[in-house]
């Protein structure tokens, strides 16, 4: 089978596919913010309502530590969250930049065909992903539930991987501002941060009832207790619940990625169609923004996630231990974590004791964070359409040169540039993670830096937008 023909097996299952059309029209700005707006509420109402027909389970939840960052919520419609559509998307562009698919971009028909291809993957992802949280038990003992009301469970979270698939469709081909899977990425980091800090729900400790919200607990340890150097030291340092320390290394996290937000290199570059026309092409230290945590966040979620499957459907044999062994420890809550094998090294520490306690752990976790973060990111500015070969290819067709450099020698001085760029930015957006896992910041490290670097896209954005239609 030739290699052509992979995309031309997709063709039949076009016409089958969900699909949002182009806009008619320029859609205005404040249309595009309305849009914006439902597309959200759509998917936080989705977030809100149970799958029908589930029971109470104490099964531990595999997607545990990546919820945040996954904009799921266990227990709804948006169950499986944007994973689904990540890991297919993932797949699909990776086959792309190894040439095992092969697409001529400049054929708009076979970027027809690769977005068909990535949306098609992402309901087979759903489907299989749906099926697995059944089979395991998530919802209960499929005995005890039945095939009936198991396949209605699987039916209802395949809509929703649709309507999530579809909203974030909606706000790329133009109707609304950036991406479905940015904003709610965004909106679950920042509505856990808030929540943690300002929660008015109390949680038995073994110490008496406190409430979950860092804020609200320092005041009313403040308030009702006597020793108030006491009460201030347990409201920075208290364990197993959100405390002061936590969102003062939240904030801290925010304002560092936002610092580095403005690291970039100015190529200048010059017109050959009109003399004297000049300007600047920016490489910012951040190239492929936070795609390569994305990228590494959907492969480790998956990676959890049948591990988790795979161990409690098959028991503490060789293999399986090999690739994860799992506990459920004390505080916290009936949860199972990594606790050997391949999953644990790739897990971050719950804090600097467990680093200090396990340092092979916590060296080969970072190794893996930085190593990973630094790949994906050389790997997407391939599959994207922004390597020095592509970024070489626009600036021709836009009749542009660097300065100083010849046109035939453009490329060879932007890759002095970009793929270091692309690397070195990809270590230090795992290195900020890292720091914001040990430092045990709100949200986990890589949901802080998705949020800091989604939230500041769409500032651009909105700038952007909102000068060109004042200028309009």
């Amino acid at each position: 089978m030739s290699k052509v023909r992979f995309l031309e097996l997709i063709r039949p299952a076009m016409g089958l596919l969900p699909e949002v059309a182009k806009p008619e029209k320029t859609i205005k700005f404040q249309d595009k913010v309305l849009w914006t707006a439902v597309s959200l509420f759509i998917y936080l109402v989705c977030c809100q309502i149970p799958v029908y027909g589930i029971r109470a389970s104490g099964s531990s939840d595999p997607l545990y530590w990546m919820r945040v960052i996954l904009a799921s919520n266990k227990g709804t419609l948006m169950e499986l969250g944007i994973s689904p559509v990540i890991t297919a998307g993932l797949i699909i562009q990776l086959l792309a930049g190894a040439k095992l698919i092969e697409v001529d971009e400049s054929k708009p028909e076979d970027r027809i065909l690769l977005n068909g291809a990535q949306k098609l993957f992402g309901l087979i992802m759903t489907i299989i992903e749906a099926t697995a949280y059944v089979a395991a038990g998530m919802y209960g003992d499929v005995r005890e539930i039945g095939i009936f009301m198991s396949l209605l469970i699987v039916l209802q979270l395949f809509v929703a991987g649709i309507i999530c698939i579809l909203l974030d469709e909606l706000l790329q081909k133009g109707y609304g501002l950036g991406s479905g899977i940015s904003l709610f990425i965004a909106t679950n980091i920042c509505e856990t941060i808030i929540w943690k800090s300002f929660s008015p729900s109390t949680i038995n400790t073994g110490r008496g009832n406190e409430y979950e919200g860092a804020v609200i607990a320092l005041f009313h340890m403040l308030l009702t207790r006597s020793d108030k150097i006491r009460a201030l030291k347990e409201a920075f340092y208290r364990p197993q619940l959100p405390n002061i320390t936590n969102l003062l290394a939240t904030v801290l996290v925010f304002l560092i990625v936002i610092y580095f937000q403005g690291f970039r290199v100015e190529l200048p570059v010059r017109s050959n169609r009109q003399r004297g026309a000049s300007g600047t092409y920016p490489i910012k230290l951040f190239y492929t923004s936070n795609m390569p945590i994305i990228l590494q966040t959907a492969l480790v979620s998956q990676v959890f996630l049948f591990s988790q499957v795979m161990y409690k459907r098959f028991g503490d044999n060789i293999l399986v231990s090999l690739f994860g062994r799992w506990a459920t420890p004390e505080g916290y809550g009936g949860q199972m974590v990594p606790v050997g094998g391949f999953v644990y090294y790739i897990s971050a520490p719950a804090n600097l004791n467990e680093m200090v306690s396990d340092p092979i752990h916590a060296l080969l976790y970072i190794a893996f964070m930085l190593g990973s973060c630094a790949l994906f990111s050389r790997i997407w500015i391939n599959v994207s359409g922004s390597s020095a070969k592509d970024v070489a290819k626009q600036l021709r067709e836009q009749d542009m040169t660097l300065r100083g450099h010849r046109e035939t020698s453009m490329e060879t001085t932007l890759n002095k540039y970009i793929p270091v760029a692309a690397a070195f930015g990809g270590m230090c957006i795992g290195a900020l993670t890292v720091i914001a896992d040990f430092l045990g910041a709100i949200g986990s490290g890589t949901g802080i830096l998705l949020a800091v670097t989604i939230i500041y896209q769409y500032f651009e954005m909105f700038v952007k937008e909102d000068v060109e239609f004042m200028d309009y």
